[in-house]
């Protein structure tokens, strides 16, 4: 039955190919004969992209503002072949395949193995004179932070993708630099007379008071909770007070610029015994290592929780004084570090151009309309004057800005996915209080993050968005199919079953036979490189 099956599946697929091989309907432009090109067009033609959009934005994305005044000032329309989930990269795949492709993708969401794949391909082109020669908007942008051409700089020397870039704050003090706030609740602080805590061993004895004292009620009370190996929901952040800590992808830079797995260091062990001891003493959530999102945030409503980790508390608990940042803590031997994650405003692969385009000053003159300031600020977050859909901003003429709006309650997420478009654009940190301001909950986590965290952070270095060789993602891939997970699940069990300290050595000889010194090396190269 299996075998029938799959010569089913390989039929249907191979029919596919074949009908989109067929078909008849030209999926890329006209060559327009245009040159030396200047908005708004005095005829208006046609661009043929590919993209993806959320469930809740229209069919068509030319329903959107954004969209329709982009054509109203260029004289360029778009084509779109829309594609919602999943769906988007079954078509985008099938139309590298077949060679039936479009202008463009828009939102292409390619990882590095695939750009330098199709690149080899001929399938996307390089855009290294296309920047040089049609788009000032771009060129302004990588002049004035000049990290992000070497993040967008393939190892061959050439860019095969425009990316989206958005900073909100600088250095350490950027809104990425710790995903896995720590929220306590201070209400039950006060109630049972407790200060916050300043140390693991007061965290300890806070969370016994909890456990004991119940606050919730009826036996609700869950003094700590987490999502294990879950980014922002993840209990890492504790693991500070005991060394250089941990983060999500287990990987830092000392300041001298040694790269460093967390997750093989003496004082990550540490971190884990001293978990241990709080699952012990049933002051961890039993469902913490098998939770969903869904219930993690229903316990939260509930106000169940003493401690938990999240991005915003407002995800959680509701953006109400009950809980408040808890700041880093000092460990056992005075030790307190917060961790910084590698985490930062910048995705390679938003759009490509494909082979098949024949009007490249068009598409790239196109394009660079989207690194204009106050259009990349709207394609990001959404529009303004919108008469039918709520309004993320207001124009405000004299100062030539867009400010933010209150949502009044409504979801961020919910309002963006349904007029913001994506695609590549640039938002850096001079921008805010010139092009627009910042986001009310930015901005207040912001805040947060420099008076509470950044204090503390001892390390200068993150680990950058380095784009490796294709031999060297192929190692990567490979290694890390088995690394990671292994890692994860090792951190788990150590945390219920207390058995770090006499498995700690079987566990870094199985590092090892993973490929954890390959790993290493090829992280270094890549590190130095990225940085010399």
């Amino acid at each position: 039955m299996k075998k029938i099956y799959k010569l089913m599946t390989l039929l249907l697929v191979s029919f596919i190919v074949i009908a989109g091989c067929n078909k008849k309907t030209q999926t890329w432009s006209d060559d327009y004969e245009l040159s030396d090109i200047t908005f708004p067009l005095e005829e208006k033609v046609s661009l043929k992209i590919m993209t993806s959009s959320s469930p809740l934005a229209p069919d068509d994305p030319n329903d959107k503002l954004i969209f329709q005044r982009l054509e109203e000032k260029t004289g360029v329309h778009i084509e779109w072949q829309n594609f919602v989930g999943d769906t988007f990269g079954e078509r985008r795949n099938l139309a590298m395949a077949t060679g039936e492709m479009p202008d463009a993708i828009m939102n292409a969401g390619f990882s590095d193995y695939e750009l330098l794949k199709y690149a080899e391909d001929e399938a996307i082109i390089p855009l290294n004179d296309l920047i040089e020669d049609y788009m000032p908007n771009l060129k302004k942008v990588l002049e004035e932070a000049p990290q992000y051409k070497a993040m967008m700089t393939a190892p061959d020397g050439n860019i095969y993708s425009f990316p989206w870039i958005e900073e909100l704050g600088e250095g350490k003090e950027s809104i990425h630099s710790v995903d896995n706030f720590p929220w306590i609740n201070v209400e039950w602080l006060e109630k049972l007379g407790l200060d916050m805590p300043t140390t693991t061993e007061e965290l300890k004895e806070v969370l016994i008071a909890f456990r004991d004292k119940d606050p919730a009620g009826d036996g609700q009370t869950i003094p700590m909770s987490f999502i294990i190996n879950d980014g922002g929901q993840d209990p890492g952040f504790l693991f500070g007070s005991f060394g250089l800590g941990d983060n999500w992808d287990r990987t830092i830079v000392t300041n001298d610029g040694e790269v460093k797995l967390t997750a093989a260091e003496e004082g990550y062990k540490e971190a884990i015994k001293f978990m241990n001891e709080l699952y012990n003493e049933k002051l961890i959530d039993i469902e913490a290592f098998e939770h969903d999102w869904p219930t993690y945030v229903a316990k939260g409503q509930e106000g169940r929780y003493g401690l938990y980790f999240t991005w915003d508390k407002a995800n959680i608990t509701g953006m109400n004084e009950t809980y408040d940042l808890m700041p880093p803590l000092f460990g056992p031997d005075g030790h307190k570090n917060v961790t910084r994650t590698n985490g930062m405003g910048f995705d390679r692969s938003r759009m490509v151009i494909t082979s098949v385009n024949q009007n490249l000053e068009l598409t790239a003159k196109w394009i660079d309309q989207l690194y204009d300031p106050h259009q990349s600020v709207q394609n990001n977050w959404g529009t303004f004057g919108d008469d039918e859909l709520q309004n993320i901003f207001e124009w405000d003429e004299d100062a030539q800005m867009l400010k933010h709006l209150s949502l009044d309650g409504t979801a961020p997420v919910e309002l963006r996915e349904k007029t913001s478009v994506g695609g590549p654009l640039a938002i850096l940190d001079s921008y805010y209080n010139t092009v627009t301001t910042k986001p009310d909950d930015a901005a207040w986590r912001l805040d947060l993050m420099k008076e509470v965290m950044v204090p503390h952070m001892k390390a200068e270095n993150i680990y950058p968005r380095v784009f490796f060789k294709k031999e060297e993602l192929d190692r990567l891939s490979t290694i890390e199919a088995d690394f990671y997970p292994y890692i994860n699940r090792k951190r788990a069990e150590w945390i219920t079953n207390g058995k770090v300290e006499e498995e700690w050595n079987d566990y870094l000889e199985e590092l090892n036979r993973l490929g954890f010194e390959e790993w290493l090396e090829i992280k270094q190269a890549g590190y130095d490189r990225a940085t010399k």
